[in-house]
């Protein structure tokens, strides 16, 4: 079997945000077909596109594991509902936890499932930002820069982010 290197990016806005979010990585690294490699730090981040909502605490893992991409996300998604995550109402709003497959080696997938790199990530300072604490060299494969470069060149409105010193 081969072995993957995939990058999830984790996060929470509802109730005991760092528990849900350390939780969720634990839980997703129980069964031995996922092995945690590198965590960044943890960031409060402002909600992007639907605002209306509570700050979310956001991190980043690098993971290593055997499994296809589609048999990945399924796997987040059970973690995401067994810690509660029920189905969401509003797009983009407040959730218990929040696991999105970002980069799974160099692979490009658009499936109606998963696309992979994440459709958004390049523009999303909450993902970036922790995926740079673990390897600002990182090259997204469709758009041929690095995730420190992408950083780099979002606007500097909007889209706060603070690090913090929370840690599971």
């Amino acid at each position: 079997m081969t072995i993957h290197t995939v990058y999830i990016s984790v996060g929470s806005n509802l109730g005991d945000r760092l528990r849900n979010c350390c939780e969720g990585i634990e839980a997703l690294c129980a069964d031995g077909q996922v092995k945690l490699v590198a965590r960044s730090q943890f960031y409060e981040t402002a909600p992007v596109d639907f605002t209306n909502q509570g700050w979310f605490l956001n991190a980043a893992v690098k993971i290593q594991t055997e499994l296809i991409p589609l048999d990945l996300m399924f796997k987040l998604q059970a973690v995401q509902k067994a810690l509660g995550r029920t189905t969401d109402d509003v797009r983009f709003g407040p959730r218990v936890l929040d696991l999105d497959i970002i980069f799974y080696d160099d692979l490009v997938l658009s499936t109606p499932e998963l696309t992979i790199p994440h459709e958004r990530m390049h523009k999303r300072r909450f993902v970036l930002q922790p995926i740079c604490d673990i390897d600002p060299s990182i090259v997204h494969p469709v758009l041929g820069r690095d995730v420190k470069n992408l950083l780099d060149q979002l606007d500097k409105q909007g889209q706060h982010i603070q690090p913090c010193s929370y840690d599971c």
